[in-house]
């Protein structure tokens, strides 16, 4: 990834100097914006608590005719599985190279995701898309075994990994120090993978896909194309 602020021979400077970083000064204006991470703890345990704890008479199922067209292909969880790094990436990169991309994109998840959880919360839902067993066993089926056997087909729709991935793209696109054409291409076509994955592997049906949608270009709204409007009216105003 490119950055526009560039130090020495090739190097990467950071925009927060984070060795700086201290008790003392975390709630500064230049650490402020790591408090958003603490949304990922707790996202996690109202997850667990819907999933293990949270009492659920009936879980509604999530179907649609599309569903029945679109086979089973196990090859989908390589990028599947990428979610997990790609959001990773995402994150420690705009945290040390573009923090106001960062802001713009965890406030997007926050959205997103809480609402997921909220909607799940209200309307308990699931899938029984799952094969009952494989044609044949390779490698991407026994990594397709393993997301089975970690990750319930209840509480899918709307997809929180949709969401995710549309976060990394408008991340990547938006980003004032991503000046590498090949590296939001790559990232784009990589979220978009993830997306067919989820239907590919039969751990989400259409309508969850589709769901997210929605939410997303609601959050898209608020954090990209309101700010920046906002930002301009600002500029303008200094002029």
């Amino acid at each position: 990834m490119e950055n526009f602020s560039k130090k020495g021979k090739g190097k990467f400077k950071p925009t927060v100097d984070y060795t700086k970083l201290r008790f003392s000064n975390i709630t500064g204006n230049e650490y402020r914006h790591l408090f958003f991470l603490l949304f990922w703890p707790l996202f996690m345990l109202v997850f667990y608590y819907l999933e293990n704890v949270y009492p659920v008479s009936y879980y509604y199922p999530i179907h649609c005719f599309l569903d029945d067209y679109i086979p089973f292909c196990e090859i989908f969880a390589v990028p599947y599985i990428f979610w997990f790094a790609l959001v990773f990436i995402m994150h420690v990169y705009t945290l040390f190279y573009d923090v106001d991309g960062f802001k713009k994109m965890i406030k997007f998840i926050i959205i997103t995701y809480s609402f997921a959880l909220a909607f799940y919360f209200v309307f308990p839902n699931c899938q029984q898309l799952r094969p009952d067993n494989f044609e044949r066993m390779n490698i991407f089926t026994r990594i397709t075994q393993m997301i089975y056997a970690n990750d319930t087909n209840t509480n899918v729709c709307p997809s929180i990994h949709v969401s995710g991935s549309v976060a990394m793209i408008l991340a990547v696109i938006n980003s004032k120090t991503i000046k590498s054409s090949a590296v939001k291409i790559t990232v784009t076509v990589l979220s978009v993978l993830i997306c067919l994955s989820t239907v590919f592997l039969k751990q989400h049906s259409v309508i969850d896909v589709l769901a997210a949608l929605p939410v997303c270009y609601v959050a898209y709204r608020m954090y990209y194309v309101d700010d920046k409007k906002h930002i301009e009216k600002d500029e303008s105003i200094d002029i």
